[in-house]
């Protein structure tokens, strides 16, 4: 898979990018991540990338004639079409499924969104899907095109050390993740559930499921699944 990102900061991406699980994915050669400096594709020698908006307003704009030609130079480095995806607070809400569904892509193209806006004709002709990562407004959408990198690439195939983890992942059969526990068996005369250390899998399995299933409906009653 490729991802290129399309920025005005790229160093917020450029360390986060080499740690961790996205850091050996790409040492893997599972997901290569390409970083593009919007100024660059600015034709002025003080490459201005916005400018105020029509009908005034407060903020700034960012035109169209960069991000167009960024865009189109960087579907031409490689033949993969790409989805491009606008981080922007008034997209539709990114969630699991949404990042299951875009790991089956071959490439992905993400604008990072930043001052007042976009020109709306930059949505129109160029963006195929805005999303938005919650309802609460960024300086800019950088930071959100990381979490949508890092919530696509840890479910490609290899990228994950145990094949099983995104599948228990919280969100993935529509549930929150239930309590997880580990040595010792008591501490601070806290203790274990029993049932974790009975070896009974079938039992342990449904516990995990009647935890999960509660505290969905307890944090979590929005989502379509929740139950009591």
């Amino acid at each position: 898979m490729r991802i290129d990102v399309i920025t005005l900061f790229p160093g917020m991406l450029e360390g986060a990018l080499q740690e961790t699980i996205l850091g050996r994915a790409q040492q893997a050669g599972l997901v290569e991540v390409h970083l593009h400096q919007l100024r660059d594709y600015a034709t002025d020698k003080h490459r201005i990338v916005d400018d105020r908006p029509y009908g005034g307003g407060p903020g700034m704009v960012l035109k169209c004639e960069p991000l167009f030609a960024a865009v189109e130079d960087v579907r031409s480095k490689d033949p993969r079409p790409g989805k491009v995806v606008l981080m922007s607070p008034g997209g539709k809400v990114f969630r699991q499924a949404v990042a299951q569904e875009w790991s089956n892509q071959e490439r992905l193209i993400l604008i990072s969104g930043h001052y007042e806006g976009l020109d709306e004709r930059i949505i129109e002709h160029l963006v195929d899907e805005e999303v938005s990562i919650g309802d609460y407004v960024l300086t800019n959408g950088t930071v959100a095109a990381m979490v949508v990198i890092d919530a696509v690439v840890r479910l490609l195939p290899g990228v994950l050390g145990n094949g099983e983890s995104a599948g228990s992942d919280s969100f993935s059969d529509g549930f929150l993740e239930g309590p997880q526990y580990t040595r010792p068996p008591e501490f601070r005369g806290w203790k274990v559930p029993e049932i974790l250390l009975s070896g009974d899998h079938a039992k342990i399995a449904a516990w995990r499921q009647d935890c999960a299933v509660r505290k969905t409906a307890r944090v979590r009653p929005d989502l379509k699944q929740a139950k009591t």
